[in-house]
This record gives structure tokens, sequence and C-alpha cells, in this order.
């Protein structure tokens, strides 16, 4: 943060600049922004354990329902 402050809410803290976006929406502040380029880094990561063949059935059925895989579920 530039000289300890964020751009437009001028927060002190990221506590502050959360509280500052819950309670604002950005569409009021639209003209007061730029365009950044920046990269995020995600890393996943799996972990597999063994269940028993119901359970596992049931999961896969719960997982079809929503639409979403095993793994996602």
């Amino acid at each position: 943060m530039d000289k300890g402050k964020s751009s437009i809410s001028r927060a002190k803290s990221y506590k502050e600049i959360g509280d500052f976006w819950d309670a604002h929406d950005l569409a009021d502040f639209w003209d007061k922004t730029k365009e950044v380029d920046f990269s995020v880094g995600i890393k996943t990561e799996k972990t597999y354990y063994a269940v028993d063949k119901k359970l596992s059935e049931k999961m896969q059925a719960i997982a079809l329902k929503r639409g979403v895989s095993v793994d996602t579920l």
C-alpha cells in the first residue's frame, strides 16, 4: 500500500480494506480504478482415501445429482 493507505478506501490495514468493500460497491468507484496485470499462483492438492464401497456409491450418486465430480464433492 502506497504511503500506508489503500488508494480508494484510504484504509491502513487489510481488515479495513475488507470492511470498506463489504459496505461499498465497486461501481461507485469505477472511475478511480485502472487496469493492471498480475499473476496468481494457485496450487491444488488431492488426497485420496479408501472408503467403503456403499459410501462410495452414495457419494457418486450425490455428485451426479449435483452435476459435479466426486472429487469436487
